[in-house]
């Protein structure tokens, strides 16, 4: 009977949280920001371009092949200058004689990491391409999915802010004495949790939808085929990942009694969903960094797809750092759930951490 009170408890919250959230327009607005980003991010390169490729060009038999097309073309003395112009990445690609007499036109492509096929198709011929660094994914592919995990978790994360500002309205009108009369403290907290984490799946679904149409549009429908898996596993990290948040915000919520006073409560969590984002963007190219990155609770949800969509994890490792994730999620509800109920009644200024641990129920 307990367990059954408590579920419809829950239930009730979640769904009081899901209407209210629905009925503002912050939430429509933050979706209809995310939805016009995706289909901005997609379809502006396509309209705007960034210019002709550049190209290095060896050897006056080059400029035949080279005929015709819309490229920047800078000329070097030799073929180890034009491939140090490609690993420095100053051009895309370089044109350089080829020896072997083999290639049509007598000349080769030397390219970074992945066949420049966009330089390819304006030359005259088609010559054999050299990569210096083969990769399985391009740099520019990494560097579109590092971006698109990270803004998504982020955007996520912060909206996460909602339950805390919830948490102190009720406090500071007075409604939660009312509400707890009635329903557990803690399954206060759990539909909290439920309905907005419900919410963030919503927006993703909304998402999932959004992308391939905004890719398609933008002439990118082949990158999303490649970021399929990655974002197979990205949905599960991204929810648990919320969660974990989401009890935390309740908390920052239920330590202050005032809107004006939830700023001192909020760094912390913060920087817990502000710190994976500007960690994987600035270590995305270093493998043990990024490595540690997957397995920590707080950065898992972008480190980890990140590096299967670059097939840098083994089979096992997302089901490893899914693992631990879920764990660390057990574990910090329920110390969440533990301050919450002892600081969601106390008023006044705010309430220390130790002082709501020794009040809990």
């Amino acid at each position: 009977m307990a367990s059954s009170s408590f579920s419809s408890a829950t239930r009730l919250v979640a769904e009081r949280e899901i209407k209210a959230t629905l009925g503002t327009k912050g939430f429509w607005i933050g979706l209809g920001v995310i939805v016009a980003g995706i289909f901005a991010f997609s379809i502006l390169p396509t309209v705007f371009g960034n210019g002709p490729d550049k190209v290095a060009a060896v050897g006056p038999e080059v400029s035949r092949v080279l005929a015709g097309a819309d490229l920047e073309v800078r000329e070097v003395a030799d073929v180890a200058a034009a491939e140090e112009l490609v690993r420095s990445e100053e051009v895309d690609a370089a044109i350089v004689p080829d020896d072997s007499g083999d290639s049509p036109g007598g000349v080769r492509v030397v390219a970074l990491d992945n066949a420049p096929d966009d330089i390819v198709a304006q030359l005259s011929v088609a010559p054999p391409v050299d990569l210096l660094d083969p990769a399985a994914v391009g740099q520019g592919e990494r560097q579109v999915v590092i971006m698109v995990f990270a803004v998504l978790f982020l955007m996520f994360g912060v909206g996460g802010i909602a339950i805390a500002q919830s948490t102190v309205t009720e406090k500071q009108t007075r409604i939660v004495e009312i509400l707890v009369a009635t329903i557990p403290v803690r399954a206060l907290l759990a539909g909290k949790i439920v309905g907005h984490a419900l919410l963030t799946l919503g927006q993703v679904v909304v998402v999932a939808v959004a992308t391939p149409i905004a890719l398609g549009i933008g002439g990118q429908a082949e990158l999303l085929k490649v970021m399929a898996p990655a974002l197979g596993w990205f949905v599960p990290f991204l929810c648990l990942g919320f969660v974990l948040l989401a009890a935390m915000w309740a908390v920052t919520g239920s330590l202050v009694s005032r809107q004006e006073d939830l700023g001192s409560t909020t760094g912390v969590v913060m920087m817990l969903v502000m710190g994976p984002y500007f960690a994987v963007m600035f270590f995305s190219d270093n493998a043990t960094v990024m490595t540690v990155l997957s397995y920590v609770p707080f950065s898992a949800a972008i480190a980890m797809p990140v590096r299967l969509f670059a097939n840098e994890a083994q089979v096992w490792e997302p089901l490893a750092a899914l693992g631990l994730l879920a764990a660390s999620v057990v574990l910090i509800v329920l110390l969440a759930s533990r301050v919450y109920s002892g600081s969601l009644l106390q008023t006044g200024t705010r309430v220390r951490l130790t002082k709501a641990w020794a009040h809990a129920d």
